[in-house]
């Protein structure tokens, strides 16, 4: 028994204070400073992008040229506000709430295809909200995949080692919801990448070889039903049959990958200087700042501003991916998983659109193009990519 005097109520805020401090410096020590730095590239040179993009049709307005860049950085800091909060919140106690994450998030989708919901540049995605904001809750749901497909394939009995087929089924039944209802509005580019998501994931998963390849059989077959029975719009076919022959109609459906093309292949290895393109100033690429926002670096910046993007890319997604084997738990390693196959595949397809070597899809390459929904989402799962990684320490 130690006999003393009881600590005074100043000593006892101190030790609190100190506490706290040592917590915050555990928090930083903990997070991956190699991720974080690409993601401040990516939005850095997306900020400027944006801006080179949006500042001569602002000016030609009489509007103030700065306001898209103004916005963008607004969205940064909410996105980066959204992502602190996902790392803080423990992973292991999100697992218990995944079910609330996904019915939001298809709460969501079903109020875009109610009278809420606004169509935008052909695709009823968006929800207009007051002052000008909208959001696109399709976006959202790659999130809630992310954390739910996780949740229902790493629940494993002792001595399995691959997924059962109820689980298998059941995590394609949860997927197919929010999947049917984003190709509704029709958003078939946000519909690939969650295919792309569920593919990865079971993957990991162990899911045997053979159920994969019945998968992408049968999502190869349901694209044909789709484009026979008449659920794409024929500009979503028009996208296709450009892709397919470059040379048909370029003054029509060829012309945005023509306009393209002629940026990106106009800015040699250096570029022309930001504010400097012709393409881009004269307006002649459709949706500049955000599906093919490329296309102002391939200009501006040339081969080496095209390819600092794709470096910063690559080391987001290598890191992804080293998250995701290191994670201690087979959930942390999916919910890894699922970001990196998202943000590989919509990278690698808005990219590939610009130079001709995709189809059109209206997908934005993340942390790059101009869009709030867009930019919370990706910094979401940034934050829960850290919160993979720190856990490991805890």
């Amino acid at each position: 028994m130690t006999l003393g005097y009881p600590a005074s109520p100043y000593t006892t805020r101190r030790r609190s204070l100190v506490a706290r401090v040592a917590d915050r410096e555990s928090v930083l020590r903990r997070l991956d400073w190699v991720l974080l730095a690409a993601v401040i590239g990516l939005v850095a040179i997306g900020s400027l992008l944006v801006w080179s993009a949006t500042r001569q049709r602002m000016i030609d307005a009489d509007l103030d040229p700065q306001t898209f860049l103004q916005r963008n950085l607004l969205n940064i800091g909410i996105g980066l506000a959204l992502g602190l909060a996902t790392a803080l919140f423990d992973y292991r106690m999100l697992r218990a709430y995944a079910p609330f994450v996904y019915g939001a998030s298809v709460l969501g989708l079903l109020a875009v295809l109610s009278p809420l919901g606004s169509t935008i540049n052909g695709s009823h995605s968006w929800i207009v909200l007051p002052a000008g904001f909208s959001v696109q809750p399709s976006e959202f749901a790659k999130v809630a995949l992310c954390v739910a497909l996780p949740m229902i394939l790493a629940e494993r009995r002792d001595g399995e080692a691959e997924p059962s087929l109820t689980d298998v089924l059941l995590a394609l039944g949860v997927a197919a919801v929010p999947a049917v209802l984003i190709m509704l509005q029709p958003d078939l580019g946000t519909t690939i990448v969650i295919g792309a998501i569920v593919v990865g994931v079971l993957a990991v998963a162990g899911t045997p070889t053979r159920w994969i390849l019945g998968l992408l059989a049968a999502g190869a077959l349901a694209a044909v039903v789709a484009i026979q029975v008449g659920v794409l719009e024929q500009y979503q076919l028009d996208r296709f049959a450009a892709f397919a022959d470059p040379s048909k109609d370029p003054r029509g459906v060829g012309y945005n990958t023509n306009q393209a093309r002629i940026a990106i292949g106009s800015g040699g290895l250096t570029g022309k200087g930001l504010f400097e393109g012709s393409q881009t100033s004269g307006k002649f690429v459709p949706e500049q700042q955000t599906d093919f926002v490329f296309t102002v670096a391939g200009e501006e910046l040339g081969f080496v501003g095209g390819a600092a993007i794709i470096v910063l890319l690559g080391i987001l997604l290598w890191r992804a991916l080293r998250i995701a084997l290191r994670a201690e738990d087979l959930f942390g390693t999916l919910m890894a998983t699922g970001i990196a196959c998202w943000f590989t595949f919509q990278a690698f397809e808005n990219i590939g659109m610009t130079l001709g070597i995709m189809p059109v899809t209206g997908v934005p390459l993340p942390f790059v193009s101009y869009g709030g929904s867009s930019m919370f989402a990706n910094m979401m799962a940034v934050g829960l990519l850290q919160n993979v990684h720190m856990r490991r320490y805890a």
